[in-house]
């Protein structure tokens, strides 16, 4: 089968690899009908060292399950599936605390060793804590808008969870990559009343205005406080470094709570810790930010990204 190997900084090919098959009975394989590059695979494109054997790349998918072990329960041959970005079984401590990115049996595709996702098929461990089924069948028309709940509108809807963004209240999304542009269509859905964008792409300015922003803002660094200050809503900012939204600092003279709906890292870092306590990870994720810590409270991805991907699946097929 092909796949997209990295070697170094620049050097991408589509290579013959040997076929995805089972290893452990706990395993799937997936036919790959739709697969995405990740903002976070420019970073190895820009400073990965030379590698002799080369890394494979990808963990946004979308496909249909080939193959099941012997002790695979929830899903069949012909299922289409979500494979998110991070495998996991489901039933360990962390699990059981919706940590599933610190999963002792767990890991990410593409890293480590693991084969990647951008490939004609992909071995998944721990089938039944990892896929997702969907629905709907293969040929479906909506099967690119689908491949978003492999990762950034899981994101950006988790975001928003955090933020907890609900009717009547003030949002605002710091960036208008994809997970920001999720995070904007999660607070419309949430019913929030203003959704601020904070970007500067034009073309992404107009997709989220399309997806329900009301309002953006374009300046950088502190200038950006005082122009989302300066909107109807009468908002007051303090600055957040490195804190996500539960945690970020409100004044005590705001007119209305803002919560601001920080993406990607920020969310994944939190995710990976477990309340009062803070774990060794056992691989290397690539979206690792800074030092662990111990995180104040549990927030969890993969809760809210099932809830997310049974939502969207169900309105887009009308059921």
């Amino acid at each position: 089968m092909r796949a997209t190997v990295m070697y170094r900084a620049g050097d991408v090919r589509i290579e013959t690899v040997p076929d995805a098959r089972i290893i452990e009975s706990t395993d799937a394989v997936v036919a790959v009908s739709h697969a995405c590059i990740c903002g976070s695979d420019l970073w190895p494109y820009k400073t990965m060292e030379h590698s002799d054997t080369g890394r494979r790349m990808g963990h946004e998918a979308i496909g249909v399950v080939d193959a099941v072990g012997a002790d695979v329960r929830t899903m069949k041959v012909g299922d289409l599936v979500i494979i998110p970005f991070a495998y996991s079984d489901g039933t360990c401590v962390f699990c059981h605390e919706a940590l599933h990115t610190s999963c002792v049996r767990g890991g990410f595709f593409g890293v480590e060793g693991m084969d990647g996702a951008q490939a004609e098929a992909l071995r998944v461990p721990q089938a039944d804590g990892t896929l997702f089924v969907l629905p709907v069948g293969k040929d479906d028309a909506l099967m690119p808008s689908l491949l978003t709940l492999s990762d950034v509108m899981g994101t950006g809807h988790h975001a928003a969870v955090v933020a907890k963004v609900s009717p009547g209240k003030t949002v605002a999304v710091v960036g208008d990559g994809a997970v920001g542009l999720c995070g904007v269509i999660a607070a419309r859905r949430f019913g929030a009343e203003q959704i601020i964008i904070l970007g500067r792409n034009a073309d992404r300015i107009a997709l989220a205005r399309e997806f329900g922003a009301t309002n953006v803002v374009s300046e950088r660094e502190t200038r950006r406080l005082s122009a989302c200050a300066s909107l109807p809503a009468a908002m007051a900012f303090t600055p957040c470094s490195n804190a996500s939204a539960s945690n970020s600092r409100r004044s005590p003279r705001s007119a209305s709570r803002v919560r601001v709906a920080r993406w990607a890292a920020l969310a994944f870092r939190r995710t990976r810790l477990c309340p009062g306590r803070s774990r060794p990870s056992t691989t290397t994720s690539p979206w690792a930010v800074g030092p662990r810590r111990s995180a104040r409270t549990s927030t969890s991805f993969y809760p809210t990204f099932s809830r997310a991907a049974s939502s969207l699946a169900r309105s887009s097929t009308g059921s």
